[in-house]
């Protein structure tokens, strides 16, 4: 039987975990995330132990990417089985710390990314949304000092922002993303996928085919914008209420024309009943 990594909350107690690895000439991965943990972070973590000798997960539901009509305090939270996933995969520290350890009374330093955090796509309708992100993200690289950091390529934007973020600051973490892991019928595994009803899940498939039939028509030859307003009828016949759908450059998400332009990402974000999705696929 695996045993229970060692729980920190506080960030002395970390830092003396992380030392104690270091002094045994160990490479440390961490791999950030809100809990409620599924196939995907798993997946996570055994890149990170790949990457590296030692794995840090961290397990914190980060109130300031959240708008104040967003889903924190109803976020799911499933500590014991989070607990029991990672001491299945050998985890050695899960960094659990409360808002308090996070945010001190007096915290007034923020992080303000740019470059891919403004390129009109999820900072369009969650414009709080990438400064929560950099600046938890941030303390948790100067916490952990991890030498890699895994994210899932589910979050694109949120994964080339903390990639620039990392290079821009010097913050000596090489940022690693990996593949998105799908249900069956194509549906991208997230913790909110909790909140579909059956018939919603059902559905929410269309948006993994959807953007497979775009890519198909891309690499065809078809011209990029008929590909793209062909899958965004087919999202919205569906029933979902589309934030967006486009075609952007793989790297610096820059809008695109042609698949001249360079590597190409369709991303989308969409609404199915209550439950916002997001989702990207490489063409």
């Amino acid at each position: 039987m695996s045993a229970s990594p060692l729980i920190t909350r506080t960030v002395p107690t970390l830092r003396r975990a992380v030392d104690n690895l270091r002094k045994r000439k160990a490479t440390i991965a961490l791999v950030p995330t809100m809990g409620a943990l599924h196939d995907g972070h798993v997946s996570l973590v055994r890149l990170a132990k790949r990457r590296a000798s030692r794995v840090v997960v961290s397990i914190f539901v980060n109130p300031t990417q959240f708008a104040p009509t967003e889903d924190f305090g109803n976020y799911p939270r499933t500590w014991k089985a989070d607990i029991a996933k990672l001491a299945a995969e050998d985890v050695d520290i899960v960094w659990h710390p409360g808002i308090a350890a996070m945010y001190p009374e007096g915290f007034v330093t923020r992080i303000v990314p740019e470059g891919p955090a403004l390129a009109g796509l999820e900072d369009r309708f969650r414009p709080h949304f990438f400064g929560g992100v950099a600046t938890v993200v941030g303390k948790l690289f100067t916490q952990v000092r991890p030498d890699f950091a895994i994210f899932g390529e589910k979050d694109f934007q949120q994964l080339r922002v903390v990639t620039q973020m990392a290079r821009d600051l010097d913050l000596g973490v090489k940022v690693v993303g990996s593949r998105t892991v799908r249900e069956r019928d194509g549906l991208a595994m997230s913790s909110r996928n909790v909140y579909l009803s059956p018939e919603e899940r059902q559905t929410a498939a269309v948006l993994y085919r959807a953007m497979k039939d775009s890519a198909d028509r891309i690499r065809a030859g078809e011209a990029v914008a008929s590909a793209m307003r062909r899958g965004a009828a087919t999202i919205e016949a569906a029933g979902f209420a589309l934030d967006y759908y486009e075609a952007r450059h793989a790297e610096t998400l820059a809008p695109v024309t042609s698949r001249k332009d360079g590597p190409l990402r369709i991303l989308v974000a969409a609404k199915l009943g209550t439950t916002r999705l997001i989702d990207n696929i490489a063409v």
